[in-house]
């Protein structure tokens, strides 16, 4: 059995921000555990930058209006003391990270590089090229190696265990090296897992690793999992894949263009264009090929981002990445020729119900959250591009100090039975999952799941759809008790993995399809074409979905919280 101060899940930036805060501490020690090698996870993705207000490029931002661009941003659905929390500790985050050695970009006047980025008012946002994420990760990851972070590399976490007072302790995780469920001793928990981008398999930007495991574990454990429902579909994802073409194409200057030649987005948002927010630009582009105005058709079908008048110097400097991603899986070089876009899975905005904005803790004593995998509700129904890093840079650092305090104030609880009981019942699943006969086999389960949730609680909604998208998750959920894995093996064992993740995403799709059932409005990502308009008198609340005593799925409400801005109707 091993025993920490503080146990950290999930190796992206907001995790390894975490294990570093906590590593700084003397005289705690803190373990990592991630289910692939920390530097592969999935901020490595993240392209286009970080947001702060740093005033490099626009000496007249101010962290009121970046406060302001991101509550607008959310549809008014985010709680606007966190956003103003965010915003403010957003400058000292990047420029930390650029003095523990993150190559950022640089001014003629070697202050640090800062672009245009959609709903934003001035360029903000922090970036190297196109690879930022890449290099605050591997950034992240020297430093936490630095402060003697314990990796544990391709551990997965299968729950989390509290005490006779319910109390977090310790988890139970399973080692796909060795081929056995080990059990963790610790005071507090920091789950930084990410998104669950993976449920929408059809089209997303998403890596394989992003199947919801934190938010699932988190929700059997009994915490919350809030506005689940906001599910946000970037604008840019390639038009084969789905693989994300970052918004920096957008900030730098490129140009969506239909089938007729058009830059459409003139129609949809006359003053700020492609520049518009990741929602409105997503659906602008979904009604210009529903319209008929897109090239191809179905699934297949797309419109282009033109980056050809920004010159080779511009995309060979600032976009290399996206060029060499577009010449992969499109067959076109963005010198010669437009790439083909269309709308994809991206961001998962709900997640992990976070208590306490100034400490990330959850309503579990014990358990703390930050990154994609937890909701502060900066975000509320849409997120603004470069938001994203800044969340994990910002609150990975915040949630590693709040667990520091509490594993320094608190006694490790007695979790030993729990422990032991859980680790018992996880090797039994293991034998039985992995020598039954018959059942349908997982990835067929998997497979469905991800039609039903594109086709039904996709870009676009309505009651019909999601009711039957959630009748199939039911039955999916009924065929996943009695599936058929088929591999016995220990050692390295990934179809037992797969079937985990899979178990990870079906509870986490009930989730969102519940909160997308209820919300009877469209705010935001969320779309219902049988509610079009934003109903703030109805629906200016968060929406949580518990566990019940029973095993049902409960859910309630909690009002936006509001400091000084009012909802009004968003215009671009």
């Amino acid at each position: 059995m091993e025993q920490f101060d503080v146990l950290v899940v999930g190796s992206g930036g907001a995790g390894q921000r975490a294990a570093l805060e906590v590593g700084r501490r003397k005289g705690l020690n803190v373990a990592l555990i991630t289910k692939i090698f920390p530097t592969r996870s999935a901020t490595a993705m993240a392209q286009g930058g970080v947001n702060a207000c740093l005033n490099n490029v626009a000496a007249e931002d101010t962290i009121e209006t970046h406060t302001f661009d991101t509550v607008k941003g959310s549809d008014y659905l985010g709680d606007q003391d966190a956003i103003e929390f965010f915003c403010s500790r957003c400058p000292e985050g990047v420029l930390e990270m650029d003095h523990m050695g993150a190559p950022f970009s640089r001014t003629q006047e070697n202050k640090i590089a800062q672009r245009n980025f959609g709903g934003q008012s001035y360029p903000r946002t922090c970036y190297s090229a196109d690879k930022t994420g890449h290099v605050i990760l591997h950034t992240t990851y020297e430093q936490c190696l630095k402060e003697g972070v314990h990796f544990l590399q391709e551990w997965y976490l299968l729950d989390l265990v509290k005490d006779a007072n319910g109390h977090v302790g310790g988890a139970v995780v399973w080692n796909m090296k060795e081929g056995r469920v080990e059990q963790i001793k610790a005071k507090a928990i920091i789950l930084s897992t990410g998104g669950a981008g993976r449920i929408f398999w059809t089209r997303t930007t998403n890596p394989f690793l992003s199947t919801g495991d934190g938010m699932a574990a988190a929700f059997r454990a009994g915490n919350a999992l809030k506005d689940m429902e906001m599910i946000q579909f970037h604008p840019t994802g390639l038009g084969r894949t789905g693989i994300l073409m970052s918004e920096a194409v957008r900030g730098e200057g490129g140009y969506l263009l239909n089938a007729e030649g058009e830059r459409f987005m003139k129609k949809y948002a006359p003053n700020k264009m492609e520049l518009a927010s990741r929602d409105v630009v997503a659906k602008a582009i979904e009604d210009e090929i529903a319209a008929g105005r897109g090239f191809g058709s179905g699934l297949n079908a797309y419109v282009v981002a033109d980056l050809r008048h920004l010159g080779p110097e511009v995309i060979i400097e600032k976009l290399h990445g996206i060029r060499d991603l577009a010449m992969c899986f499109e067959h076109c070089d963005p010198l010669v020729q437009p790439v083909p876009i269309r709308p994809t899975c991206h961001y998962t905005m709900g997640g992990i119900d976070v208590v306490d904005y100034k400490t990330c803790a959850c309503e579990l004593p014990g358990l703390f959250s930050s990154g994609e995998a937890s909701c502060i509700s900066i975000h509320g129904a849409n997120r603004l591009g470069g938001n994203s890093l800044a969340d994990g840079v910002v609150f990975g650092k915040v949630s590693g100090a709040g667990a520091a305090d509490y594993a320094e104030t608190h006694e490790q609880p007695n979790v030993d039975a729990e422990l032991a009981a859980a680790a018992k019942a996880w090797e039994a699943k293991f034998t039985e999952v992995t020598t039954r006969e018959g059942g349908r086999p997982v990835v067929e389960i998997r497979d469905a799941l991800a039609d039903a949730m594109w086709n039904k609680v996709g870009i676009f909604r309505n009651e019909e759809g999601i009711t039957e998208a959630l009748k199939e998750i039911d039955q999916l959920i009924e065929d996943y008790k009695t599936c058929y894995v088929g591999d016995p093996e220990r050692t390295y064992n990934m179809a037992f993995v797969n079937y985990c993740e899979i178990g990870s995403m079906l509870t986490v799709a009930k989730a969102i399809a519940m909160g997308a059932l209820h919300r009877r409005e469209s705010r935001g990502a969320h779309i219902r074409e049988d509610h079009p308009k934003r109903n703030d008198e109805r629906y200016l609340k968060h929406s949580l979905i518990k566990l019940g005593a029973n095993g049902e799925y409960e859910l309630t409400e909690r009002d936006v919280v509001f400091t000084k801005y009012e909802p009004q109707e968003r215009k671009y």
